[in-house]
């Protein structure tokens, strides 16, 4: 299930380079799923579609995608915006992709979280989740006695916009659990609420990480909120992954941090197991589903994401050549080029076998 599901993310990013390639005329010479030795080809006109042993990857290979060629339909002699638009077409799809999902995903709900606070527990409404033995909650001063009351919207935490509710959580795990700076609006006030101390409880199945004190109040489905909560959700997704990028690179996370195929196949493996227990216990296929989409939206729009990364083997990076000849008006050396996308490639297998290490360290230690 987990292998089909990414194949399904890298299906869609290929049919992007390959319908934009069609779409401006440019001869795609194979069409392939996975990596390696072919197991299955089909040729349908003048392109070959193949479906190759190693379950990870994809490609949509162009007439002389690198070389020169007399071939008007060659990729390279293609004018820099259509190269531009074939280029970009693979990204722009999962993130269509992670939309479409999302929408399923809200659509599902019978209620749907907002950014405004409902219920506000004490710390003694919180003792039943904790584990049994567990020591008691210390005594901290209630969220209504630092200020926070029921009915305000939180627009921002730490200083950061809150775009839906799934970013209030995100941004006060990513501030280090301690304090958080809130801004709400009250009454059409804006209301700041500086070092507020939330505590986190840990559930008893472990499987909700924790909750910070209050609940998020809840509003009826209708199309507009189904629209606006699917695009906000994906705003919200598609920062939660440039941010976890920045704190990567900044040294807040480490590589142990990351999740290569095997590590995201296992995840959509125990995100599958979930949908099957979801059913059995009375939801509707799209509520099971909920988790499992919302998780592959997260794939989809980090996948686009990362594919835009102005980084050599990337297609961001060829981007970037493209771009650097349409304002000079002169293309790059194809051999300067093309010794640069492939010191990126080693590099970017180097660091998928990494992180593939990494995860089937981690698999074995489950």
């Amino acid at each position: 299930m987990g292998i089909l599901f990414f194949g399904l993310v890298i299906l869609v990013h290929e049919l992007g380079h390959f319908w934009a390639a069609r779409a401006n005329d440019v001869k795609v010479v194979e069409f392939s799923i996975g990596m390696g030795p072919r197991l299955l080809k089909k040729q349908r006109g003048e392109t070959l579609f193949s479906l190759k042993a190693i379950p990870f990857g994809g490609s949509c290979l162009m007439e002389e995608d690198e070389g020169p060629s007399d071939d008007p339909r060659a990729f390279v002699n293609k004018k820099p915006w259509r190269r531009f638009t074939i280029l970009v077409a693979g990204a722009l799809m999962n993130l269509l992709l992670g939309v479409v999902m999302m929408s399923v995903v809200v659509a599902a709900s019978p209620m749907m979280p907002t950014t405004t606070v409902g219920a506000i527990w004490s710390p003694p409404a919180a003792q039943e989740y904790l584990e049994d033995g567990e020591e008691a909650v210390p005594q901290i001063p209630t969220l209504q006695a630092q200020g926070l009351l029921p009915g305000d919207t939180i627009t921002h935490v730490n200083g950061r916009r809150v775009l839906s509710h799934i970013d209030i959580d995100f941004l006060y795990f990513r501030g280090g659990m301690s304090a958080v700076d809130l801004v709400v609006n009250r009454d059409g006030q804006r209301v700041e609420l500086p070092g507020l101390q939330l505590r986190e409880w840990p559930r008893v199945d472990g499987t909700y990480g924790y909750f910070l004190g209050f609940s998020q109040a809840g509003a009826p489905r209708s199309v507009g909120r189904v629209l606006g909560e699917t695009f906000a959700r994906s705003a919200s997704m598609t920062r939660l992954v440039w941010l976890s990028l920045f704190d990567l690179v900044t040294g807040q996370f480490g590589l142990n941090d990351m999740a290569g195929p095997v590590g995201l196949v296992v995840m959509v493996g125990d995100g599958a197991q979930g949908v099957q227990e979801g059913i059995a216990a009375g939801q509707s296929l799209a509520q099971a589903l909920s988790p499992l989409l919302f998780l592959g939206a997260l794939i989809s729009i980090n996948i686009g994401i990362m594919n835009l990364l102005p980084l050599p083997a990337l297609d961001g990076g060829r981007i970037v050549f493209v771009l650097i000849e349409g304002i000079v008006r002169k293309p790059v050396p194809k051999k300067f080029e093309g010794t640069v996308h492939a010191v990126g490639l080693v590099l970017l297998l180097l660091l998928m076998a990494i992180v593939t290490f990494s995860d089937i360290i981690g698999l074995i230690r489950r």
